[in-house]
């Protein structure tokens, strides 16, 4: 059963699901869908071109699915899509995409806590948390279970690998390899995530080959790339997945490492 508050304003053409509860004084546009089990607190504004998945809550004062707040856009149509189970805290503002790619995405069991602004045409990805008062700036692109700290600048075109840990209150300038913890200004590499690793069932060989990696990486007196061969010769022979993912990520990299 759908609960609506009878303060809250829902355009005849939104589809909304089952068991989905809408608070008061809501504005909820055209084309926007809101999947089952959804909670939308009060004072949210949902705008057209949302698609909201299931089980997802939405606190009080957040403006979902606004216009990109870029120049170049030209009132084109484009799209914010959210996914399952996540948490949206008070006055996060998340913006839809612009014709570059048609569509900001936010993946599924994310938590963005208050304050969070999700440019357009970014990519974030499940099980990541950003906290209170992360700013993500145009086409960012945030990993599988990554984590930023509080007050934190993420510039345009940035990317933050998977797993990776960055410190509040930093600015991320560049690109941040995978489970690193990134810390420091200007931000460096500070070590692996090992908390955040041992955490989600990483074994000790597995953590220690990342870091093995890493140190040669970021403290060999090689540069990057040459330190990237080495470590495709001498570290991958096992051909472990983690270590694919370091190589592909900074071969990758357009906006270069931390």
């Amino acid at each position: 059963m759908i609960k609506i508050d009878k303060t809250s304003i829902i355009h005849k053409n939104a589809q909304i699901d089952d068991n989905v509860s809408i608070g008061p004084f809501c504005n909820i546009e055209d084309e926007v869908k809101i999947g089952a089990g959804s909670i939308i607190l009060s004072n949210v504004n949902v705008m057209s071109g949302t698609t909201i998945g299931e089980n997802n809550i939405i606190h009080q004062n957040s403006v979902i699915g606004g216009d990109p707040q870029d120049l170049k856009f030209d009132n084109e149509k484009t799209e914010l899509i959210i996914g399952n189970n996540n948490t949206i805290r008070e006055f996060c503002t998340l913006n839809k995409g612009t014709d570059y790619s048609g569509k900001t995405t936010i993946g599924n069991n994310c938590l963005l806590m208050a304050y969070v602004h999700v440019a357009h045409d970014c990519i974030v990805s499940d099980k990541v948390i950003l906290a209170n008062g992360v700013q993500l700036g145009g086409h960012s692109e945030i990993g599988y279970h990554a984590t930023v700290g509080g007050i934190t600048p993420v510039h345009q075109f940035c990317k933050i690998g998977m797993h990776a840990f960055i410190g509040g209150g930093r600015v991320v300038l560049q690109d941040v390899p995978p489970y690193i913890l990134a810390t420091g200004e200007p931000l460096q590499y500070s070590g692996i995530n090992s908390v955040g690793l041992r955490r989600r069932n990483f074994d000790q060989k597995t953590r220690t080959l990342i870091k093995k990696v890493y140190s040669f990486i970021y403290r060999s007196k090689y540069n990057t790339m040459q330190a990237l061969e080495h470590v495709k010769n001498t570290f991958n022979t096992e051909k472990s997945t983690e270590v694919d993912n370091i190589i592909n990520f900074i071969e990758g990299s357009e906006r270069g490492i931390i």
